[in-house]
């Protein structure tokens, strides 16, 4: 037999498992049947965009973040050429 009431850690900090439901720390009562779901429509939002899996997603979310582009100017030639620079 399990206890109906456990109080998570860590990064799940202030969420707690009352009986048949897990809590959010902001009170929200979220059942196995409705954590599932959720999970499947996440999964299937991957899927529709190409993608196998969430940490998958991640990984090439991080990988576009760090694209940067740098474009440098130098204002004399600008204001050389009779151009405003902005």
């Amino acid at each position: 037999m399990t206890p109906s009431h456990i109080d998570l850690t860590h990064e799940w900090y202030g969420w707690r498992q009352r009986g048949r439901y897990l809590v959010s720390d902001d009170g929200q009562r979220m059942t196995v049947e409705r954590l599932r779901g959720l999970l499947w429509r996440d999964h299937n939002e991957l899927y529709l965009k190409g993608l196998r899996s969430r940490r998958e997603f991640e990984q090439r979310r991080r990988a576009a973040a760090f694209q940067v582009k740098v474009v440098v100017v130098n204002l004399a030639d600008y204001r050389h050429n009779g151009l405003a620079a902005s």
